[in-house]
């Protein structure tokens, strides 16, 4: 009966707390169902805002060379977004599309500045693809400031493309490309036109048509290099083509300005200076000085070789102001870059521990928030549960009652159910020695009478008895057989005989 007793009120607690538990899952459905619709709309939110990031970055990456000051526009809206929604692979593009921007407008120590915060970014998210490209990005940075530092990058870039084992041949493109640049500035011209050739396959392989340019542009310098004028003109002319199909500013500059180079050796002054007008009038609008300057150069040059000396002399002036202002700053480039990259591996250091630092914080509130919502969850259901205490021992008090006459009850049944068995087992003792008597006088009594038929029986076949005598004395045994049946019968039925 104890067994009972605790099942039964185990039963009764456990069921007074489902209306409880029932409103606790059902706030946490809530709770649930509301953070789901605010992480949706908050995710669609966030979506919208990447891809505007993405857009800004994909517009100042391809006006970089026809207008880098809108390059810059586009990567600092793009960099804005990109903080505010914490989205750090758009703040690394963002910070390489701006350190192009300055490079292409020939502020170098501005473009190695972003393009460390990028790749502080693209370090701290893996993203192997886009730190090869910052050391492309450095590479090129230092190739007419310090040659052994452009090595370096350029080494690195390529190290982690090899070791990543990366499939991407817009970048394997630029590798190639810069490397011939390192083997053009070394006048080494075979390994440069074997590097430009490279990357001019895999721009024709691609179906990029800026990498077709570039690739083409260098090609033209290489030959014209090694005096194969002939073939220098067909790039620099399917280049330039294709340059001003794509208003590339800068490229179309360039392009014209090695065109230029090769007709003033040629002699061929009209066309030279057509193409130095055409030239410079692009490189003004793609805002570079440094462009600005080449054609001063070669302007000087041109007039030289036509003995126009009072234009030559204008020319020269330029380029001797220029000169001046360009030793200066060239000078104090490499320092200016060697100073951005310690003040950037300075400022990455901090922030690596600022980060550490957030985290740990992060990490105690998040700690201490989750401590508060457990004290609070358990003061709720400790409150309830002594709301409950109260109820569930009235009626615990109730049950035992209700139990102990539900005992009473049992207890008498029982007493009652032990009476019936003594009686019933009184009654089949009394059966069972009935039975016995009857089983020992039918033995008796009936064994006779079958003895006598069958000794007839063996008689009348012996033919010491005639068949109808025998038959009338069978008559007469089963008479007495079925006499004592009747008899043994009744004796069984009849309580009020007490024997056979």
């Amino acid at each position: 009966m104890l067994s009972n007793v605790i099942i039964f009120i185990t039963f009764d607690a456990s069921y007074r707390n489902i209306p409880v538990m029932k409103k606790l899952l059902t706030c946490i459905i809530l709770i649930m169902l509301a953070g789901t619709i605010g992480a949706k709309a908050n995710f669609l939110a966030e979506k919208r805002d990447t891809s505007e990031v993405l857009n800004n970055i994909a517009r100042g990456f391809d006006v970089r060379l026809t207008d880098p000051t809108q390059t810059i526009k586009y990567a600092d809206k793009a960099l804005q977004l990109a903080k505010k929604i914490n989205f750090t692979r758009g703040v690394a593009a963002a910070y390489r599309i701006k350190g192009l921007g300055e490079h292409y407008l020939g502020n170098s120590e501005k473009a190695i500045e972003n393009y460390f915060e990028a790749l502080a970014n693209y370090q701290k998210i893996n993203n192997t693809v886009g730190e090869v490209r910052i050391y492309l990005n450095i590479s090129t940075l230092y190739q007419y400031v310090d040659y052994d530092k452009c090595l370096e990058y350029l080494y690195e870039a390529r190290k982690l493309y090899q070791s990543a084992k990366l499939d991407n041949l817009d970048i394997l493109a630029s590798i190639y490309l810069n490397l011939g640049n390192i083997h053009q500035l070394q006048s080494n011209f075979n390994k440069a036109l074997n590097n430009y050739m490279q990357g001019y396959q895999i721009s024709e392989k691609l179906g990029d048509d800026e990498l077709k340019v570039t690739a083409m542009q260098n090609l033209g310098v290489v030959y014209t290099s090694i005096g194969n004028t002939q073939k220098a003109k067909e790039y620099l002319f399917e280049s330039l083509t294709l340059a001003k199909s794509l208003d590339l500013n800068s490229p179309v500059a360039q392009i014209n300005l090695s065109l230029g180079e090769i007709y003033i050796a040629e002699a061929n002054y009209d066309k030279a200076q057509q193409c130095l007008q055409e030239g410079r009038a692009y490189a003004i609008l793609s805002k570079s000085e440094k462009l600005l300057k080449n054609f001063d150069s070669n302007s000087y040059l041109l007039e030289l070789k036509r003995k126009n000396y009072e234009s030559a002399l204008t020319h020269l002036q330029a380029i001797y102001r220029q000169d001046s202002i360009e030793y200066s700053s060239r000078n104090s480039a490499a320092l200016s870059l060697f100073q951005a990259k310690y003040r950037q591996e300075e400022l990455k250091r901090e922030n690596e521990r600022i980060t550490d630092r957030q985290k740990y914080e992060r990490s105690i509130a998040i700690g201490t928030i989750v401590l508060a919502a457990l004290l609070i969850v358990v003061i709720v259901l400790l409150t309830s549960n002594v709301k409950r205490k109260a109820e569930t021992n009235k009626k615990l008090t109730e049950l035992n009652t209700e139990i102990s006459n539900q005992k009473d009850n049992l207890d008498r049944i029982n007493h009652h159910l032990e009476e019936i068995i003594d009686e019933r087992t009184k009654d089949l003792q009394l059966k069972n020695k009935k039975l016995s008597e009857y089983s020992s006088h039918l033995s008796h009594q009936v064994r006779g009478p079958i003895a006598t038929l069958k000794g007839l029986m063996n008689l009348e076949r012996e033919g010491l008895v005639s068949q109808e005598e025998c038959i009338q004395m069978m008559i007469k045994c089963v008479s007495e057989i079925d006499d004592k049946i009747i008899d043994m019968s009744d004796m069984l039925h009849n309580p009020e005989r007490a024997g056979m």
